[in-house]
């Protein structure tokens, strides 16, 4: 058995960031430090970050007044950040960058009084936080589609006053499919000349699709909530290979292997590169006798700390 690690793989700048926020706070103000949602979605961060002093809490009625209070790397809405204001808490933001930029196209929008349909995944805390961006003072209104077939049913106010914003972590394959399809319905469409889906999810969905001509078996290491890990997992499997994700090497189950020669491996953006290597270790245990590094797009992105935490 041979395994090809994908690359790029594993946690992305604005991941490195949002941890970072975390841990730095309580490095400065000490524990607890109160985190709305979690701040990636991964159960092994999620729970080291737990263990040094970080309360998880969905939200701001949880948090103790006077208290310290981190937002998740997926954004929050304008009333979550109002609230906070009004109760005087202290807050650092850990929203992706390239989230934020996303809540400021849909400002700029809702501003002008235009529609916004937001191709996204309802419930996740991404997608409600963008939505919470539109302000409908101005007249307009926001819709949230998640399918081909919602695009072709979704009715419009104003269709020649409609643009169109991406949740960041999806398929970009199925973007497309969604997009072209509220094109043909709507010809007046605005939309974002660079792709709202952020740099790492591409990079690492064309990864995967790189390796996966020549591997029976994929790997993704990554939580079940995890929107990026789950797309992964499923560009392998529209490509005809036989793919998991695993938040840990302990969940790789023996029958998986039975017969495979070639195995992908490859991490969401919220997973860590240690759980990669106990990954590599339960299938060089397995009978992997060699494992080489894919090469792949060299991402040297790095986003800064707020100026408090520095």
């Amino acid at each position: 058995m041979q395994v090809i690690l994908a690359n790029p793989r594993g946690f992305c700048a604005g991941v490195d960031r949002a941890i970072d926020i975390v841990e730095r706070a309580l490095t400065l103000f000490g524990k607890p430090i109160y985190v709305r949602h979690e701040v990636v979605h991964n159960k092994f961060v999620v729970e080291d970050l737990r263990n040094k002093g970080a309360v998880f809490v969905e939200e701001l009625d949880e948090v103790p007044d006077g208290a310290t209070v981190i937002f998740s790397a997926h954004g929050v809405a304008r009333s979550v950040v109002q609230e906070a204001e009004r109760r005087g808490l202290r807050v650092f933001d850990a929203t992706c960058p390239l989230v934020t930029k996303v809540h400021m196209e849909v400002d700029r929008h809702a501003r002008r009084g235009e529609e916004v349909i937001l191709i996204g995944h309802a419930g996740h805390p991404e997608v409600d936080g963008t939505l919470g961006q539109y302000d409908r003072s101005h007249g307009g209104e926001m819709y949230l589609v998640e399918t081909v077939e919602d695009a072709e049913r979704i009715q419009i106010r104003n269709p020649d006053a409609l643009a169109y914003v991406t949740q960041t972590t999806l398929s970009v394959d199925d973007t497309l499919d969604i997009i072209e399809t509220l094109k043909s319905r709507f010809p007046n469409i605005q939309g974002q000349k660079r792709d709202d889906i952020c740099y790492a999810t591409q990079n690492r969905q064309d990864a995967v699709k790189q390796l996966a001509s020549v591997c029976d078996l994929f790997l993704v290491v990554g939580s079940p909530n995890s929107s990026n890990s789950n797309r992964l997992r499923e560009i392998a499997e529209k490509l005809g290979v036989e793919a998991y994700l695993v938040d840990n090497a302990d969940q790789i189950e023996d029958r998986w292997l039975e017969g495979k020669t070639q195995v992908g491996v490859t991490a969401g953006a919220s997973a860590p590169e240690l759980l990669v290597q106990e990954v590599v270790e339960h299938l060089r245990a397995n009978g992997m006798n060699t494992v080489t590094e894919h090469g792949g797009k060299r991402e040297n992105i790095v986003f800064s700390l707020p100026k408090a935490l520095r």
